[in-house]
């Protein structure tokens, strides 16, 4: 194997891990993604890393949503956004 071949795997499974966690994926990819994590460990750290980002944003997730903007409000809000971009209609 070419040294480059690993890391090409690794990116790849980084890529799909979100999908891989979320059950998002057929059981043949599953399946690959979980021989490359039994060998290697940079991406299982990066794996637990997700999953305690993961929990993390579960926990401290705001108790109620805000309420919705007024037509005032988006309507400011959409004026600064396109001063900010110099499109300013």
């Amino acid at each position: 194997m070419e040294p480059r071949q690993p890391k090409e795997k690794c990116k790849n499974v980084f890529a799909m891990l979100s999908e891989y966690l979320d059950a998002e994926l057929d059981a043949s990819t599953c399946r690959d993604i979980e021989q490359h994590l039994a060998a290697c460990p940079p991406c299982i750290e990066f794996l637990h890393s997700l999953k305690r980002s993961i929990a993390l944003c579960h926990e401290h997730r705001s108790p109620e949503a805000p309420p919705p903007l007024s037509a005032a409000e988006r309507d400011q809000l959409r004026a600064a956004y396109q001063k900010a971009l110099g499109t300013k209609r």
